[in-house]
């Protein structure tokens, strides 16, 4: 069962970064040929929203779920002790969530232009934080705002009292809810 693995190949490691790339190009571009100029804004909101919604289930999900509920706790903390090996959420996995949870609720209860919008927000945010979490842990920071977010995680990683900063792709959430380490 290599859709449901958590540990993957190089391969299936790289199919979010593929498929989500290719999952918000063809969003933006239906937005961008679908969209009347009378519905920008409203489009525009909608994929505002869903980018700022993903950083919150990004941060929710990271601290209660993967730091708190068993089983994913257990298989998170493979990630902990291994940080450089290729584990992840299943691609399979995320994709069904996003379509079941996001994009069919939006459908049922608004339209296709805000539904697409919203998805394609939410889409844009999870690659955003596949992408980072990627480069704390494997690439080289060659700019202060990776640097930052590398020193962030980092301190996640290496804390050995309660764990702190979850939010990876940005700290907001953790200074909302003072889960930053700082006391």
């Amino acid at each position: 069962m290599a859709f449901f693995s958590l540990e993957h190949s190089k391969a299936a490691y790289l199919t979010d970064f593929i498929l989500y790339g290719i999952a918000v190009t063809c969003l933006l571009i239906f937005l961008t040929l679908s969209t009347p100029l009378r519905k920008l804004a409203e489009v525009v909101i909608f994929v505002l929203a869903g980018l700022f919604t993903s950083t919150f289930i990004e941060y929710f999900l990271h601290r209660f779920i993967l730091h708190g509920l068993q089983p994913f706790k257990r298989w998170h903390a493979l990630h902990h002790a291994r940080p450089s090996a290729l584990i992840g959420t299943p691609t399979i996995l995320s994709l069904t969530l996003i379509v079941i949870l996001v994009f069919t609720p939006a459908i049922l209860l608004g339209n296709l232009l805000r539904a697409c919008a919203l998805t394609l927000g939410l889409t844009g945010g999870y690659l955003f934080y596949t992408i980072t979490h990627h480069a704390t842990h494997h690439w080289k920071a060659n700019h202060s705002w990776l640097k930052e977010r590398k020193i962030w995680h980092a301190r996640h990683h290496h804390v050995d009292a309660r764990p702190v900063c979850f939010g990876v792709s940005t700290g907001f959430w953790d200074e909302v809810f003072c889960s930053n380490g700082r006391k």
